[in-house]
């Protein structure tokens, strides 16, 4: 059972993008710490076997899980999935805004249009959420916001302009609305995963120069696992980080520290 300082027991968490890989790692800790977790997805069918998941892990600690499918970047589905949370559960203390997708190009060859679409994905779509949930944080006089980023926010690698400018831009974002919200008793921070071990990486995990060249890369040595992001989630969302708002917690096993 969670110690009191690190309790989500009472608290309600909408987590975007968490039918799988990092988002359902976070949802999972979440619950384990007895908080009622909405998982966001666009598809229901695989978004039900991770509410499954989800409640779980809560089991032993009263925590519980739901499915809320909707695309994130559809602004009238997200605001009325704000809203459906807000009935059904009468309170929101935690967004986690992990949505993101990627799209390697060099320059020439990434359209404007492109951009705007992924930046509509990671950015904007984030934006929206944290200003639907601002209003009954306000109300409450508490809440949490984090917003998953990447070490593609602070770095950057050619061509992989578009994503690391949405990080970066979400990186901003986040320090703006620390500054904004803190006054209400709203705390926003991110937090920025490095390599990981997902679905989506499968094919770099699975590749043999890209592990080597990672071991020698990361302080740690090797991939990290998604169950690993989930005290970082925990923390910023808990009691334990009262006084900490604005802030980029890096989850990378030392790859922005090791050269």
């Amino acid at each position: 059972m969670p110690t009191s300082l690190f309790s989500l027991q009472g608290q309600v968490a909408l987590v975007t993008g968490a039918g799988r890989g990092l988002g359902l790692s976070m949802a999972c800790a979440l619950a384990a710490h007895g908080a009622t977790v909405w998982l966001n997805g666009r598809d229901p069918i695989p978004l039900q076997k991770a509410v499954d998941q989800v409640r779980a892990a809560g089991k032993a600690a009263g925590g519980t899980a739901h499915a809320l499918p909707f695309d994130v970047s559809d602004e009238a589905a997200a605001s009325a999935a704000v809203a459906r949370v807000l009935s059904e559960s009468r309170r929101i203390d935690i967004l986690i805004n992990n949505v993101g997708q990627r799209r390697r190009q060099p320059l020439e060859d990434l359209p404007a249009a492109a951009l705007r679409a992924l930046l509509e994905a990671n950015l904007v779509s984030a934006w929206h959420l944290c200003r639907e949930v601002a209003r009954p944080m306000r109300t409450q006089g508490a809440g949490r916001i984090i917003n998953v980023t990447s070490i593609a926010g602070p770095i950057a690698r050619a061509g992989d302009a578009a994503y690391t400018t949405g990080k970066g831009a979400l990186e901003a974002l986040t320090r703006a609305l620390a500054a904004e919200l803190g006054p209400h008793g709203v705390n926003v921070n991110a937090i920025a995963p490095g390599y990981f071990a997902t679905d989506t990486n499968a094919a770099m995990v699975n590749d043999a120069g890209t592990t080597q060249w990672l071991q020698q890369r990361c302080s740690l040595g090797r991939w990290g696992q998604p169950d690993e992001l989930g005290g970082a989630a925990v923390f910023l969302a808990s009691a334990a980080s009262n006084y900490v708002t604005g802030q980029v917690l890096v989850v990378d096993g030392g790859y922005l520290a090791h050269f």
